[in-house]
């Protein structure tokens, strides 16, 4: 599997600042891969963009998967897992409302980040970290 030959499929980055913009192009290869829209590949690097916001304000970095999937009706899509070891989140379904933040930015991020997935999970153990996984479906 070579990541410039056409045959990248899947992939793991421990990922900081300097490595942002290599993940989002490998992202990019990925939904342009599988013949993703225009609207949903926008929306997959969107929500991609604040997960890894998120990952290296409140995470201190992390590892991040990238995988092409398929479902049980053959649609294919991107899914992203991004995994820090940072101080987790205490309560998950505040952390979820738009607004509500930590930090000084509008907390849009997670709730964001939700709308523009097909799918959207989250787990997270306080002191242990977050892992957070979309999938975007090629059709939407």
């Amino acid at each position: 599997m070579g990541l410039n030959d056409g045959t990248f499929q899947r992939g793991s980055y421990n990922l900081k600042r300097s490595r942002c913009h290599f993940f989002k192009s490998r992202v990019k290869e990925l939904s342009t891969k599988i013949k993703m829209g225009l609207v949903p590949q926008t929306m997959l690097l969107t929500a991609a963009s604040e997960l890894v916001r998120n990952m290296l304000k409140y995470g201190n970095g992390g590892i991040v998967q990238l995988e092409i999937v398929s479902n049980n009706n053959s649609i294919t899509g991107v899914r992203l897992t991004f995994e820090d070891k940072g101080p987790g989140i205490v309560d998950i379904k505040l952390a979820m409302k738009d607004g509500y933040t930590t930090g000084k930015s509008l907390g849009m991020g997670l709730p964001g980040a939700k709308r523009l997935s097909s799918e959207f999970y989250i787990k997270s153990a306080v002191g242990k970290g977050t892992t957070v996984t979309i999938i975007k479906w090629k059709n939407g």
